[in-house]
């Protein structure tokens, strides 16, 4: 049955099979890894033969979808590792299907779904999401299917690229209470005045939100983060079970994120960071640009019926009055829940995608 690999039963075997599905392998089949006649390495390999790397990744060509993994269950993705050209990342989406659903559970921009929504890379050193020098992207989202996986990505450009990926899984039983793993993705370019950014809305059914990674950029001067997450769930109307206290509270901060003095301290932790920061000149300048995220592992929060998250965007103006800001804010929210799932929002098109 499903058993996540952790240091208190890492010594427990297990009768799961292990597979891995890459440029190398297509399908995962067993021993049939590095077999391929032909592809992107086989000029470099011309004088070796099969077996020496003639196939480490694929052509992403322009305006195409692309199959990354067929899987047929019962079993469940452990890790993925995935790398491409910066100037992709807001141009490729990722979808995910679970058991043959028609709507994808997963639907998310390649670099936002890694921690990285700006076409500037940064590390991130977290618990589910890593990504390390010089872009290499890993998620270790436990992801448990029934009857079948399918991941695809798609190019909405007209530039091809090369993408290498590897989804790293296993064959094995899925326990009844085991929910699905879902990501959606929201922009709003700009906010609109005096309204608040909605993360995710419309979730329905039973499951537990486990994170939030958020590419905010800054249309105004001075601080920009005294706005409010809030939580409305089953059932709750105007005012929600759960809200928080300020943005940089939200992500573990505290106090504007100043540290050292007239900077932002960036930082990537197990379950919350802001590890990235891009600035003009100055503490409190217009036009930057942060990312961050908190995943809620040890603190899931549940829902049984229905599920809704926001956040405000708050500044300061004269006075010591607040200031609702028109900013350039994405976010990626991620949950399990039992299928099946409300179909996400009409995803948007390359200028809606676009970072300029």
């Amino acid at each position: 049955m499903l058993n996540g690999s952790f240091m208190s039963n890492l010594t427990r075997v297990s009768h799961a099979k292990t597979r891995s599905i890459s440029a190398e392998n297509f399908t995962g089949e067993k021993g049939k890894g590095g077999m391929a006649t032909e592809g992107t390495g086989a000029q470099c390999a011309r004088e070796l033969g099969l077996g020496w790397k003639l196939s480490p990744s694929i052509e992403l060509m322009g305006k195409s979808t692309v199959t990354l993994a067929e899987i047929e269950g019962p079993g469940i993705i452990q890790h993925i590792w995935m790398t491409s050209h910066n100037h992709h990342w807001r141009k490729l989406v990722l979808r995910a299907y679970w058991d043959g659903e028609e709507n994808p559970s997963i639907e998310v921009p390649f670099g936002d779904f890694f921690c990285n929504g700006w076409t500037e890379r940064c590390n991130v050193n977290s618990f589910p999401i890593a990504v390390n020098p010089a872009g290499g992207f890993n998620s270790y989202w436990e992801m448990p299917f029934r009857t079948s996986a399918k991941w695809t990505i798609e190019n909405l450009s007209d530039d091809a690229t090369h993408l290498y990926y590897q989804f790293t899984y296993a064959l094995t039983e899925v326990p009844e209470d085991a929910a699905y793993f879902h990501a959606q993705w929201r922009r709003n370019n700009p906010l609109p005045y005096k309204e608040v950014h909605t993360i995710v809305d419309g979730i329905k059914g039973h499951g537990h939100y486990v994170g939030t990674y958020m590419a905010w950029g800054v249309n105004s001067n001075n601080w920009w983060g005294e706005g409010e997450i809030k939580f409305f769930m089953d059932g709750d109307q105007e005012y929600p079970t759960i809200c928080g206290t300020g943005t940089e509270d939200y992500f573990g901060g505290a106090w504007n994120f100043e540290f050292p003095q007239g900077q932002y301290g960036t930082y990537s932790t197990a379950f919350l960071g802001m590890p990235q920061v891009i600035k003009p000149d100055g503490l409190y300048r217009s036009q930057q640009r942060f990312g961050m995220y908190r995943w809620h592992i040890l603190d899931p929060i549940r829902f049984e019926d229905d599920l809704k998250v926001t956040i405000q965007a708050l500044g300061w103006r004269s006075h010591g009055r607040y200031l609702p800001l028109q900013d350039d804010i994405s976010s990626t929210a991620f949950w399990y829940q039992i299928e099946p799932h409300t179909a996400h929002p009409v995803f948007p098109g390359l200028n809606e995608l676009e970072v300029v």
